[in-house]
């Protein structure tokens, strides 16, 4: 019997289109390797591009894909030059995130090689955690206010609801069992201030009874923003809010090799979406100069979430394969000191691929 997965493809604007045609690819290429699986690639025209052409950045077919399929693989989506009437930018990836419900942002980071890392001291493994950022509420619940200007004043709202923080801390606890760490969670809040934050920690707190052989502790986001510099090998899983998750996870892909090095899942109940973290980067468009990692290791993260042997078969082939690659400092793109394009550095993952898939897939 064959399974059948639908995977609705995302490429958006800039850079996306060209690393996700990449990660397709090396999709297509798993594709006879496995065994009672196989992908439909569902396209759909989203972002900057569409919203020009019809004024609607997410046309309703577009979602409605999204809805129905068993996963949702996305480039990158906006341009910082052009921007909704209220001045907020093309964002429908943030739509997506509330619609669906993806409440879990799900952020493994992993040193490949010491070369790439601007900490001392460190070699490839060293730095291995993942960070999970509430995706739904938090301070980006008041996203859609429009600041008057002309007022003395502009106040967004933190919202931090019972349902959003346990499902996260759930996740999270979920992840670091899944592990073969430290199995720790930290959440990281701002509870010596403010009172949103007092209710998340007690809310982390009857979670964490739930799953007595994971350590819990607390950590304040400007303390773990030093600890992530210092001691980053402290760290298993985080757990936080959605502006501090944005804002510390760029932080933790820097002391990787930076943003074309950091994958990302956005997961729900009943939906998911996987991209690289990176933005859309308009200065190197088209230029073949995109670093494509963090989209294929996106990929293996959906490959992994579908759950099907050969899907986490083939997510395990990939992440070695990319891990094969990286082990040589030569091979990088220009982002991290390289002279690769955006096809070669995956012509190389390519070949590393296949063998991969026929010794077995064995994740390094």
């Amino acid at each position: 019997m064959t399974n059948s997965f639908r995977i609705v493809v995302l490429g958006g604007d800039g850079i996306g289109p060209e690393v996700c045609d990449q990660s397709v690819r090396l999709l297509r290429q798993m594709q006879p390797h496995l065994d009672g699986v196989e992908f439909e690639l569902d396209h759909h025209s989203v972002g900057v591009g569409q919203y020009k052409k019809t004024g609607e950045a997410l046309p309703p077919s577009a979602f409605d894909a999204c809805e129905a399929s068993d996963a949702v693989l996305l480039g990158a989506m906006g341009l910082p030059d052009v921007r909704y009437p209220n001045g907020k930018e093309i964002a429908p990836q943030l739509d997506l995130r509330e619609k669906l419900q993806l409440y879990g942002g799900v952020r493994p980071i992993k040193l490949y090689h010491d070369s790439d890392t601007p900490l001392k001291g460190y070699g490839a493994g060293d730095i291995d955690f993942v960070l999970v950022r509430e995706s739904t509420e938090g301070l980006f619940y008041g996203r859609e206010a429009v600041a008057d200007l002309e007022a003395d004043e502009a106040i967004n709202e933190m919202r931090i609801t019972r349902k959003a923080a346990e499902r996260v801390c759930r996740l999270s606890f979920e992840i670091a069992r899944q592990r073969n760490k430290a199995k720790k969670v930290s959440l990281i809040d701002k509870a010596n201030v403010l009172s949103s934050m007092v209710y998340f920690r007690h809310i982390f707190d009857e979670v964490a009874k739930d799953f007595p052989d994971i350590t819990a502790d607390h950590v304040y986001v400007d303390a773990a923003a030093l600890f992530l510099v210092r001691r980053p090998q402290d760290f298993d899983v985080m757990v936080t809010e959605n502006m501090f998750g944005d804002i510390l996870s760029d932080l933790a892909a820097g002391i990787v090799g930076g943003m074309g090095m950091a994958p990302s899942g956005d997961i729900g109940e009943t939906a998911a979406v996987f991209q690289p973290s990176h933005g859309s980067a308009p200065d190197i468009a088209g230029r073949g100069l995109a670093n494509p990692i963090a989209m294929h290791l996106s990929t293996a993260m959906m490959l992994d979430w579908l759950g099907h042997g050969e899907t986490k078969r083939a997510a395990a082939a990939l992440h070695a394969a990319v891990a094969d690659v990286l082990s040589d400092p030569s091979r990088r793109t220009a982002d991290m000191g390289g002279k690769l394009s955006t096809v070669e550095i995956t012509d190389l993952i390519s070949g590393s691929l296949d063998r991969q898939l026929q010794s077995g897939g064995v994740a390094s």
